[in-house]
């Protein structure tokens, strides 16, 4: 150890956070690494020398070896260990002292730790980390909110850090308060709706187009040069060609029930709290709740007998397009929830710098995203009513229609495909089914309703 004080600490030494930590050193900044068991952090400097982490066996002798004001990281597990870290360090703190949260938090937890360290001489940041074990230790898309004094001095060694596309480095203010957290968690909820859309896309490829493995990953390779470029197409290409020893494919060896963590389900319970449809991500985490009914699945399929088919009038190209619609539905209600986050909590997140933020290190990049980046830089309210993806949708139609139909009429389960569809339906409906739903409400309950001809006026009728 040298004289020189360290420039960040890190708490948490799991997979991200030890990445986090070899990032931040392999920058030229001096670490501090702590964690609960000791054992942990004098393994993971041990194993990686480079480094030069400077492992501390109390938190006392971590916050003593740090340059003021502190630059502290928690990589621990979202919920009771993120606040008793903090009730440990709060006495240790002094004046303008960051203690940043970059694991996975609820976001009205962000809230109320904020909240905490109001009237405190340190404060508190909640952050969004996004780019798995890869991305934290070779750059990640980050996402920081709170007060902006704080982000600009976490700036430097974030973009250190962070990972770069054609667009800049990948991370930007995001806003105040929880705004980090909530990005990150809508970001996931984008993720959820992907995963899931590229998962019933390789079904039908092998179900119903019949198509064997190695073709379905040559073909998952070949959209991954063109418009549906990303990372999730590309590792999907990959999980095509891995094979077990015994010679079968190791995805048919894999238990087909989803885990998730919960981000997916937060992403849902805050847009129905904001008014804000997300019906791709919705029924995402749906399909990964079913999917853990494994047991009833197979009993039912054997109790219905349902007839299955291959896909009639449908190619691989119209998968390719359902699948690219789809997505453009998918990413339009994720940034209309971070929209209506900004407006509601006073964020002031800006929708284009998310979108580049995305471009790289995180699980959802994509080359689509530089495209809408360009839609909000052009002060887009709504991703699909931009000319440009106006057009693509347009385009894509016919084969998006052909793909749910068909998948329909074979018997083939393609929920997100289908729902993203009936959401593009209803968003291009102009007069729709409520106005029935109105009167039923008025009906049974004396709701009220407002007339075409009278819009702002309640009106009640006694319908018998």
């Amino acid at each position: 150890m040298t004289n020189r004080l360290n420039d960040v600490a890190v708490i948490g030494l799991g997979v991200m956070g030890a990445n986090l930590a070899r990032n931040f050193a392999s920058r030229g900044l001096k670490v501090a690494a702590y964690n609960r068991t000791t054992e942990t952090a004098v393994k993971l400097a041990a194993a990686h020398p480079e480094a030069k982490l400077d492992v501390v066996t109390t938190l006392k002798e971590m916050v003593d070896r740090l340059e003021r004001p502190r630059r502290i990281i928690l990589m621990v597990n979202a919920g009771k260990p993120v606040d008793a870290v903090l009730e440990d360090l709060d006495p240790m703190l002094q004046e303008g002292d960051l203690v940043v949260d970059a694991g996975n938090s609820l976001y009205t937890d962000t809230d109320r730790r904020t909240a905490r360290a109001k009237g405190r001489p340190w404060k508190f940041v909640g952050m969004g980390v996004s780019g798995g074990a890869e991305g934290a230790l070779l750059g990640p898309a980050i996402m920081p909110g709170g007060d902006v004094e704080s982000w600009k001095r976490l700036q430097p060694v974030l973009e250190a850090i962070a990972a770069r596309s054609d667009s800049g480095v990948c991370v930007t203010y995001c806003g105040a308060g929880s705004a980090g957290h909530f990005v990150k968690m809508v970001h996931n909820g984008i993720e959820y709706g992907d995963m899931q859309l590229i998962a019933e896309t390789a079904s039908l490829l092998r179900d119903g187009l019949g198509l064997t493995p190695p073709v379905v990953a040559d073909t998952f390779s070949e959209w991954n040069r063109g418009d549906l470029a990303s990372f999730l197409i590309e590792i999907t290409a990959d999980i095509f060609r891995v094979k077990e020893p015994s010679g079968g494919l190791l995805v048919d060896a894999i238990l087909d029930k989803a885990g998730q963590k919960g981000t997916g389900k937060w992403t849902v319970v805050a847009a129905s709290e904001l008014g804000v449809p997300i019906p791709t991500i919705a029924t995402a985490v749906d399909a990964r709740l079913l999917s853990s009914a494994k047991d009833t699945r197979v009993r039912a399929e054997g109790l219905h007998k349902p007839a299955r088919a291959k896909l009639e009038g449908v190619s691989v190209n119209d998968l390719a397009d359902a699948l690219y619609a789809s997505k453009i539905a998918s990413y339009t209600q994720g940034f209309a929830m971070l929209q209506a986050a900004s407006d509601a909590f006073g964020y002031g997140t800006n929708l284009s710098e998310v979108a580049r933020i995305f471009t790289a290190g995180c699980i959802i990049r994509a080359s689509f995203l530089q495209r809408v980046m360009a839609a909000f830089k052009a002060k887009s309210d709504l991703l699909a009513l931009t000319p440009d993806f106006v057009a693509d949708l347009s385009k894509r139609l016919p084969a998006w229609r052909r793909v749910v139909a068909g998948a329909a009429r074979a018997g083939l389960a393609a929920p997100g495909l289908a729902v993203s569809l009936s959401w593009y339906d209803t968003l291009t409906t102009a007069r729709g089914t409520a106005a029935v739903i109105q009167a039923q409400r008025d009906y049974f309950g004396s709701h009220t309703y407002e007339r075409i001809d009278g819009p702002g006026v309640a009106v009640h009728t006694e319908w018998k």
